[in-house]
């Protein structure tokens, strides 16, 4: 897969091989993405994908091959560099979103910043965002009082607080019907697009398809 124009790719693997109890059982597909590309990462359950976010993410060591995030090189980091730079530079949407229940709309986003270990870099990104995400009425709410769709907006908030180069999403429509999964992922690639990020998704859900510009299949090794 190529880049766009001439913009440097913010998400590079080459070579990525993903090992499950020391035994290699998948390999990703080179990727080479531009900010506000979009991608999604397909096969059945048990193939690999949830793994693979793991590798980009700089969470588990894929058995080969190299990771660029912005230009860097994840796996050549110490692990307490890779947490510090996962803060940063990549934002994470879970299925089960993550929230912490006794906190706020803004706090739960405003976490973001907290984890990764320094402030916010531009003063009014939290309120900016909550507005672009249609929360601000709810910024000061406890989580555990919001609907599922306005906590899933609150999780794709927390994701883009930093500015990410790279958002991944992981399995995000599988509990959700056919109206809820196109408006999730609109707002998932619009949210990243006007963060200048990439975006990759992984999923097994084929209605995720058409609201991405391209599609790649894990390869099984024998």
């Amino acid at each position: 897969m190529s880049t766009t124009g001439k913009q440097s790719p913010v998400l590079l693997a080459e070579n990525v091989v993903l090992a499950r109890g020391g035994k290699r059982f998948a390999r990703l597909p080179d990727l080479s993405l531009s900010p506000r590309q979009t991608v999604a990462l397909v096969g059945p359950s048990g193939c690999g994908k949830t793994t693979a976010l793991l590798a980009l993410a700089g969470v588990t060591r894929p058995s080969e091959g190299r990771i660029e995030i912005d230009g860097v090189d994840v796996w050549k980091l110490a692990r307490s560099g890779r947490d510090g730079f996962r803060g940063r530079r990549i934002g994470l949407v879970f299925q089960s979103f993550h929230l912490v229940d006794a906190l706020s709309v803004a706090q739960n986003v405003r976490l973001a910043a907290q984890c990764a270990g320094h402030p916010l870099r531009e003063p009014n990104r939290l309120e900016k965002l909550l507005a672009q995400l249609d929360l601000s009425a709810l910024r000061d709410r406890r989580v555990d009082r919001i609907s599922h769709g306005q906590a899933q907006r609150v999780a794709v908030a927390r994701a883009l607080l930093n500015r990410p180069a790279v958002v991944l999403a992981d399995e995000p429509t599988s509990a959700l019907d056919d109206a809820n999964t196109a408006e999730l992922m609109s707002l998932l690639a619009q949210s990243a697009a006007q963060s200048d990020a990439a975006l990759v998704v992984a999923t097994h859900d084929r209605r995720v398809l058409d609201a991405v510009e391209t599609v790649v299949e894990m390869q099984a090794l024998p």
